[in-house]
């Protein structure tokens, strides 16, 4: 199970998480977002012991790629209508691809078809107006429908409570989750205190045997809005 943390930017919160049991860290190269990484210190993010995900919306190949190379990202995640070809152009670059769609119904899923080969995980996020999350939860039935071979991870309103479900959430592709906003004091602060517990809750299910989390595996040498 991928445990993704989104939405850093500040250097000692960026530390802080780190230090926790996950596996990649998200920087968001966004200018509208209220998490703007763009200002951080491109050191900090070049440090970060996790495996780094850098999400875009509807950026030049050339801007991504520039950002990429100076923070060292592992992963571009696109959050925009960047089309399959931007998606393989960035993968022939180097640059594994995380290709997030908004859904809310099965019809929303259709769009997934044309990725197929394109990006290496998908990421299913709540449907709402303009680019990026909302805080709140889509309804995860939807995605029995979803017959593709790309893995995903889920996103959208997973908060300290969420614990439990996604511990009863099943489906063959399900790689891992992404927390954002649902884990904050305040916008790209992310809190520890019920990052911890919830992250280790989901590690011990893991561990456990108990295989209601998804049957994908992903090994972990491969370390929102």
């Amino acid at each position: 199970m991928i445990i993704k943390v989104c939405g850093m930017c500040d250097a000692e919160n960026i530390r802080a998480v780190e230090q926790l049991d996950i596996d990649w860290m998200g920087f968001i190269f966004y200018r509208r977002s209220p998490r703007y990484a763009g200002d951080a210190d491109t050191e900090i993010i070049r440090r970060c012991i996790r495996k780094k995900v850098g999400v875009f919306v509807n950026a030049p190949v050339e801007e991504i790629l520039t950002k990429a190379a100076h923070c060292k990202l592992d992963y571009v995640q696109l959050h925009g209508d960047e089309s399959p070809a931007i998606c393989r152009d960035l993968t022939v670059h180097g640059l594994p691809v995380i290709k997030a769609f908004p859904i809310a119904s099965t019809d929303d899923l259709k769009r997934t078809e044309d990725y197929e080969s394109a990006a290496s995980f998908f990421l299913f996020d709540t449907k709402c107006e303009g680019y990026g999350g909302s805080g709140q939860r889509f309804d995860w039935s939807v995605l029995a429908n979803y017959q593709g071979n790309t893995p995903f991870l889920l996103s959208g309103g997973l908060t300290p409570d969420a614990a439990d479900e996604v511990r009863r959430f099943r489906h063959p592709m399900l790689a891992g989750i992404d927390l954002n906003s649902g884990f904050e004091t305040a916008p790209a602060m992310k809190n520890t205190t019920t990052l911890a517990p919830f992250i280790k809750h989901i590690r011990q299910t893991k561990n456990s045997g108990n295989n209601t989390i998804g049957s994908f595996t992903f090994a972990r040498v491969c370390q929102c809005y």
